[in-house]
């Protein structure tokens, strides 16, 4: 090997052992077959990473994958252009993984808690799951938290950011997704590497959240069809409903495990009241047809890690659209403003976003 290569190949993997402990955690407390896997296969995915327009001239390159990748091209500069967003070389390549998923969280609550538990890394500070790149070991893990008395859900994850440290490239994981879910994926993705709270999952997920919403707004306003537009409404309308459903369980459950119930009652009333989830989205499955886009939802063990899993991504979104209201949707001002937020304490945080929910409470009651 070239002393050149070396050094690179050097440089690449000590960039990926750093990358690794930012996006997944790594302490030294952590076990090494841990530290292994994270770094092994983050350095799988960049490996596979070809640029985006070798993929396009390559004659063996499927159709499907040809038109997607050149939505994929129309959406990332929008995004640079339109949302502010970072204009880097994410993005701009491509790797098959041959899965499904990049990526497999494991969430775990206390049985009688929806207080999901917390991994303290480096960088990222404490957050409420730990990754594996492989489903195996992640089952594994979700064991051996359940053997200790956890609620536990395993989700598979078809993109991650790496926060702009890296190059994050498109996925086969994803490049299916309609041009919808594409470009919402996108924007939510590079919103994480504008604003990145350590140890607050619930503000940087709400934030990405609320730049996705108003990027596919946008990206429909101007390259939209109206049927597109009608397709994005229902959709949110949808997610909506389904996102007061489930809030509104997750408060029964709140009171009961707070109520001065033997455990045993607890429960007992806590399958009663996950059961009755289930028969109201049965219910509302008569009266929105497009329900049923949750049965995979509901077909999983529903339990206090995955009910608790829904509200971080939207809990705040209200509060920072009540900000990018505030700043007459101008993104480069909205940013500016949610990284101050960003460098607050978690209190003074907490109390600018508190205010922001109810000036938009109040917007939102004006416009009405």
């Amino acid at each position: 090997m070239q002393p050149q290569m070396a050094i690179k190949m050097y440089l690449l993997t000590v960039r990926s052992i750093i990358l690794s402990s930012v996006i997944l955690g790594l302490t030294a407390c952590v076990n090494l077959p841990y530290y292994v896997q994270a770094v092994n296969g983050h350095f799988d995915v960049m490996r596979r990473a070809q640029p985006i327009g070798e993929v396009l001239i390559n004659p063996h390159t499927p159709e499907n994958i040809r038109h997607a990748l050149s939505k994929v091209i129309e959406i990332r500069k929008f995004a640079s252009q339109e949302l502010k967003l970072p204009n880097n070389s994410s993005y701009t390549s491509y790797a098959d993984l041959e899965r499904s998923f990049v990526v497999w969280n494991v969430f775990a609550a206390p049985e009688l808690s929806l207080k999901l538990k917390k991994w303290c890394f480096l960088q990222v500070g404490c957050v409420n799951y730990r990754g594996f790149f492989s489903q195996s070991q992640a089952e594994q893990y979700a064991e051996e938290l359940r053997g200790e008395g956890y609620d536990v859900h395993v989700g598979g994850v078809r993109a991650y950011s790496t926060l702009g440290w890296f190059s994050d490239p498109v996925l086969n994981t994803f490049i299916s997704y309609s041009e919808m879910h594409l470009a919402r994926l996108i924007f939510h993705e590079l919103a994480h590497q504008v604003v990145f709270v350590p140890g607050d999952t619930m503000f940087n997920e709400s934030f990405a959240t609320a730049v996705e919403q108003e990027g596919i707004r946008r990206w429909f306003a101007y390259n939209g069809t109206a049927i597109q537009q009608t397709e994005l409404t229902a959709r949110q309308d949808r997610e909506r409903v389904f996102v007061e459903l489930i809030l509104k369980y997750r408060r029964k459950l709140q009171e009961l495990f707070g109520s001065d119930l033997p455990d045993v009652e607890k429960k007992i009333q806590k399958q009663q009241i996950i059961e009755a989830l289930r028969v109201e989205f049965a219910d509302l499955k008569t009266v929105y047809k497009e329900f049923e886009s949750y049965d995979r939802w509901f077909a999983q063990p529903l339990n206090n890690a995955l009910l608790a899993t829904v509200s971080i991504y939207t809990q705040l979104v209200p509060a920072f659209q009540s900000i990018l209201k505030q700043n007459d949707y101008d993104m480069e001002s909205f940013f500016n403003v949610v990284k101050k937020m960003g460098k607050l304490s978690r209190e003074e945080r907490n109390h600018a976003l508190q205010s922001a929910v109810e000036s938009y409470s109040l917007l939102g009651a004006a416009e009405r």
